[in-house]
């Protein structure tokens, strides 16, 4: 079971070339099991990247959401309150992005690896980052 962090889930969909060997074979594993996630705050800090001409997308966010919330093996988690406490509640060191807290409070409770390139998760020592 792997959590995507949001640059993976949309590096995967649209431009697969930029994640590692290691992600790639990971994202593969779970996609059999239909075992990937996707924090629905993925779906917010996309928005805020097409808002801030960040990310260009090729179709409109609406249908590049809608598009991949078609795809079979691709799981949207969302934001529950337990998520949402653990977050703040990440034992130290840890950055306050609150993205980045909300997701791998996501990975902790599915208990799943978390697919990041994000040097700062890839050293907190409380998840399974893979990279």
């Amino acid at each position: 079971m792997i959590v995507l962090d949001t640059h993976a889930w949309i590096w995967y969909l649209s431009n697969p070339d930029r994640l590692s060997a290691k992600a790639i074979q990971h994202i593969e594993k779970a996609i059999k099991k239909d075992e990937v996630y996707v924090s629905s705050i993925s779906v917010w800090e996309m928005a805020l990247l097409v808002q801030k001409k960040r990310l260009v997308l090729k179709v409109g966010l609406d249908e590049w959401i809608s598009s991949a919330e078609s795809i079979r093996f691709l799981n949207f988690l969302p934001i529950d309150n337990a998520i949402a406490l653990h977050s703040v509640n990440l034992p130290s060191p840890l950055h306050s992005d609150p993205a980045d807290r909300i997701i791998i409070a996501s990975a902790l409770a599915l208990e799943a690896a978390l697919i990041t390139k994000d040097e700062k998760i890839l050293n907190y020592p409380f998840v399974n980052a893979v990279w």
